[in-house]
Parts: C-alpha cells; structure tokens; sequence
C-alpha cells in the first residue's frame, strides 16, 4: 500500500501547502540578517529531527524534544519578540497605504513601484554636511506611523529638497537640534525628540543622535541617516542596527530598496 496516495490531494491542500511554505519564507526573512536567523536555523533542525524520531518510533527521544518545542514556544515569543512585534506593527497598521507597501512586499502586486522620497537629495544633504561635520538625524517614515516622535517637534510640510536640508541642520539654525522627519517627499516635522536605545551594545564612540536612531528604529520600521559631527561619518540604521555600506552610491541603493 503506498504510504500516499496522489489521487486524494484537493485543492485546499495545496492551497494549504503553499501558505505554509510562503508563512516560513517570510518568517526566514524577518529575521535575515539578524542574530535570530541563528535560532531560527536551531529551532528548524530540532523541529526535523523530531519528526524523524516520531517515524522512527523513539519514543524516548521523541517525547523529550515534544516537550521541549512546546514549553519552548513561550522562550520563543521572547527571543523573537522584536521581530513579532515589527511583523505585527505592518500586519495591524490601519495606515492603507502600509497595508499596500505589505502586499507588494508580498510581491502579490506585480507592477512596478516608483519611489516616494527624493533619496539622491537627502543624501547628497548627508554627505555636503559630513565635510563641514554638521550633526544631522534624518528619520525616513515606511509603513509605521510616528505620530508618537512628530507630537514633540514643530510641524513642518516642507517638500524634500538638498538645500533645505542643510538650512535645517546649519548649526545656528533654531531648527539644527534633535530629528527631521521625511514622510513620502515631504519633510513633515523637525526637532523631534526620539526614544533613546537602552542597548549596552552600542560601542561608546557612538552618541545620542546615533542611539536616537536606534531606538526609533528599534520601535517603529523607519529607517535613520545620522552625521556625526565629531567625525563626519554617515551612518545608516535600520531594524535596530547599523547598515554597513560602501560608499554614497550604494546607500542610495540600499536606501531605494528599502523605501521602494
């Protein structure tokens, strides 16, 4: 008797077999990149040698790994709670525009995207201010809203260009201190005050405008451009983290795939 038999496969299961696999792909890049991609790889090869213990009949065995992936599925919400979290902040987002940038992440939409922020304009600001070392925090709006960080700093609804860039963050400008927030083409709020990142792991070399940075992205999916002024060195943050890049050519792509 064969162990399956092809004729009884419905619809549904496929259906149900294809949702599966686009749920762990997805899963697999949530956490790319990160130090949880380890885990997830751990967690992963536990979960297979389970079964294979199950088909093996090791009952032993396969009632001790059981019951570790069960209790462990609570150490798991904890290990993974960033992750969950960004997830849960797109999937809830009540912003339709969000809910659209999801499905195209989703690639459930085909056409082409066209990008909403002048990047060539915010990064060229980025990198005149680094000769002069002028200290600028740049935080770029994708599908979370920061209305939580805007309610801090003066409105503005100024479009997005190089020069008014550098005017804001000229340091005798009233505007220069704390953060400038870019949504879509339009630079809607200035001297925002940013939670600050409580992580240990931020080398000390690094300031408050870099851990603002962090920890805005640490609640929201925005991404951050900082200049120090100590050094003149542009530093790009997203998910929490530094995005190590090359040169101003290759932040301009990162920053469009980023943003598309």
């Amino acid at each position: 008797m064969d162990l399956f038999d092809w004729t009884n496969i419905r619809i549904i299961d496929i259906v149900d077999i294809v949702l599966v696999a686009i749920l762990l792909y997805y899963l697999y890049k949530l956490v790319k990149g990160t130090v949880a991609i380890n885990i997830f790889f751990g967690i992963v090869i536990l979960y297979a040698i389970w079964q294979v213990t199950e088909l093996l009949k090791m009952e032993m065995v396969s009632w001790v790994l059981g019951g570790f992936l069960g209790v462990g599925m609570i150490a798991l919400v904890v290990v993974f709670q960033q992750e969950i979290r960004k997830f849960l902040l797109v999937l809830g987002s009540t912003n339709f525009r969000a809910r659209k940038r999801l499905f195209k992440r989703l690639k459930l939409f085909s056409e082409e995207t066209a990008y909403y922020t002048d990047i060539e304009a915010i990064v060229n600001a980025c990198a005149k201010m680094a000769t002069s070392r002028t200290g600028a925090l740049i935080v770029i709006q994708r599908n979370n809203s920061l209305d939580f960080v805007k309610s801090t700093g003066d409105t503005m609804n100024i479009a997005v260009n190089q020069p008014i860039i550098e005017s804001i963050f000229f340091k005798n400008s009233p505007l220069h201190d704390g953060a400038m927030i870019v949504e879509d083409n339009t630079i809607t709020t200035t001297r925002a005050i940013l939670p600050i990142s409580n992580d240990r792991n931020i080398p000390q070399r690094f300031g408050l405008r870099h851990r603002a940075a962090i920890g805005i992205s640490e609640k929201s999916d925005a991404v951050c451009l900082v200049v120090s002024e100590e050094n003149g060195q542009i530093s790009y943050i997203k998910e929490g983290d530094f995005v190590l890049f090359e040169d101003i050519e290759e932040l301009i792509k990162l920053l469009e795939k980023d943003l598309s």
